[in-house]
């Protein structure tokens, strides 16, 4: 019988940088010999995929996209996530409910109490091993979606969307300081990674 895997996941609003460590991280991982699955979200399933294109790029309310976000993530639970997990792999996630608590949540100012119960009535139990929080002054993050593609619907939103985004981030570490590491990515890339690795080496030990 297999040991259980490890649930990890990026975090951080748009601008900080998390997405370019995503696939060292499973780098990293693999060169330890093990098996990793990387996925995202909105998305990493057929139907998340199609949702996540809704989500980012077509108006609606602030309580169908919620919805929507939970419903891609309850597919992405059933299909990705748990069966990778009971297989013994790892699991690398950009973005997971952390993001909801801090877009729709924190950003949108839907309220922690309310994505909390859709939280509750998903997978209550399940939560990341290891989430990395990656963050920048309001200002970088900005400055570095001015050079990025054509906005989606939340790139596209004012300073203060990301303000209140970013505060909920911080909520949520200062909540769960044993599994929300913070990353200051401000920093160059590879000073970045070089703490990452120190922190993946810690969950490697922890494993060992």
């Amino acid at each position: 019988m297999s040991t259980r895997g490890r649930f990890l996941t990026l975090e951080g609003v748009d601008g900080a940088g998390k997405s370019t460590h995503v696939q060292w991280i499973a780098d990293e991982l693999r060169q330890a010999g093990l098996t990793v699955h990387v996925t995202r979200e909105p998305g990493g399933t057929e139907l998340g995929e199609k949702l996540r294109n809704l989500v980012l790029h077509e108006a609606m309310g602030l309580d169908a996209e919620t919805l929507l976000m939970f419903a891609g993530r309850c597919e992405h639970l059933r299909q990705v996530i748990e069966p990778a997990l009971a297989r013994g792999e790892w699991v690398v996630c950009d973005r997971f409910t952390d993001a909801t608590y801090a877009y729709q949540g924190g950003g949108r100012e839907l309220g922690a109490e309310r994505v909390a119960v859709l939280e509750a009535w998903m997978r209550p139990s399940l939560q990341p091993d290891r989430t990395w929080l990656f963050d920048v002054p309001l200002e970088v993050a900005r400055a570095r979606l001015a050079d990025a593609r054509e906005p989606d619907r939340f790139e596209s939103e004012g300073a203060a969307f990301f303000q209140r985004t970013r505060d909920a981030y911080h909520a949520r570490a200062r909540l769960h300081p044993d599994r929300i590491r913070v990353i200051d990515s401000s920093r160059p890339r590879e000073t970045v990674r070089e703490h990452l690795r120190e922190e993946v080496r810690e969950l490697l030990d922890a494993r060992a």
